[in-house]
């Protein structure tokens, strides 16, 4: 239910937090289970967001457990469809957990279900595919040998950047990988879940836009949107309104964020989530003080207007 009730908002959240949502197949939306996402790591909860809200079926994914230490959060996290992974660095005791995600995971396939899985399992923020993790393949494997007919989708998500409101997202998406593409009998040898990690990153090396740190021209080559100047124009006074409605709400969220997590791969993520969580607020507020001065009608009128305004000013600054 909590998935359910968060998704619509979440939808339009990312219409305001990005300027442009870009795929390579329109009909990702579309896909059904059993289906398992691989897909690449760069950008902290923001990632499972994002497919989150894409796909019109339901999507369980999998992060770290020592999120799930306390029992409110893990209750919440589950709400959402979250699972917990634990690895060696959150303590070998808690490994053995991992196969009841696992065993509940086989469970969702059986009921054509979809899980998203971060193949490289470690967050870090930049435009690179890291070698994968062999837990894509063993999770496969299991549900093959069980003769579920779960295919694997490559997903790269790829961000102009990890620090700017108003970013350009492209997403990527492979070829579907099945049983048939490899051995007819199936074991969870050491041979299968390396021919399985080995395709899954094949693909995912050319979803995942390999960018140098410093390497601004290729990264304008790719991201930087074509601008209209009759758009710039159009847009220039609801952008330049919405920007100074709004400076109270999103520069006080960004400083206290950016000292406390500005390099911990997680600030934009954060970002993200605080708006997300607090700008229901701030428009109800703002609506109560513009009918407290000037009547029911324009505190309805600016509870509808104020994020067209944010909207035109994500598209304005470009």
């Amino acid at each position: 239910m909590l998935y359910t009730l968060i998704k619509i908002p979440a939808k339009l959240a990312l219409q305001l937090y990005c300027r442009k949502l870009q795929l390579n197949n329109k009909a990702l939306a579309n896909f059904k289970g059993p289906l398992l996402i691989a897909c690449n790591h760069p950008n902290s909860f923001l990632d499972a967001i994002l497919l989150c809200t894409l796909f019109n079926a339901p999507i369980y994914s999998l992060a770290r457990g020592d999120v799930f230490k306390k029992n409110w959060v893990a209750k919440i996290l589950k709400a959402l469809h979250i699972l917990p992974v634990f690895r060696k660095r959150e303590g070998a005791q808690n490994l053995n957990k991992n196969y009841d995600t696992f065993n509940e995971c086989i469970e969702l396939f059986k009921k054509n279900g979809i899980v998203l899985i971060f193949s490289e399992a470690l967050c870090i923020n930049e435009w690179h595919l890291r070698t994968l993790k062999k837990g894509t393949a063993r999770l496969a494997a299991t549900a093959w040998q069980q003769n579920i007919p779960l295919q694997i989708l490559p997903v790269g998500i790829n961000y102009s950047s990890f620090n700017k409101f108003g970013k350009h997202i492209i997403i990527n998406s492979g070829h579907l990988i099945c049983k048939e593409d490899f051995i007819t009998q199936l074991t969870t040898d050491g041979k299968l879940l390396n021919d399985i990690t080995s395709s899954i990153q094949s693909q995912l090396s050319t979803l995942v836009y390999e960018i140098p740190k410093d390497d601004d021209l290729k990264h304008k080559e790719i991201f930087v949107l074509p601008s209209s100047t009759i758009k710039k124009s159009l847009l220039f006074f609801p952008a330049i309104i919405g920007w100074i409605i709004h400076l109270p709400f999103y520069y006080p969220i960004k400083n206290v964020v950016q000292k406390k997590a500005l390099h911990s791969g997680h600030y934009d993520s954060i970002i993200m989530g605080s708006c997300f969580l607090g700008y229901p607020f701030y428009l109800l507020a703002i609506s109560l003080l513009v009918f407290a001065f000037s009547g029911s009608w324009w505190g309805l009128c600016s509870f509808l207007i104020m994020p067209v305004l944010a909207w035109c000013w994500v598209r304005w600054k470009g």
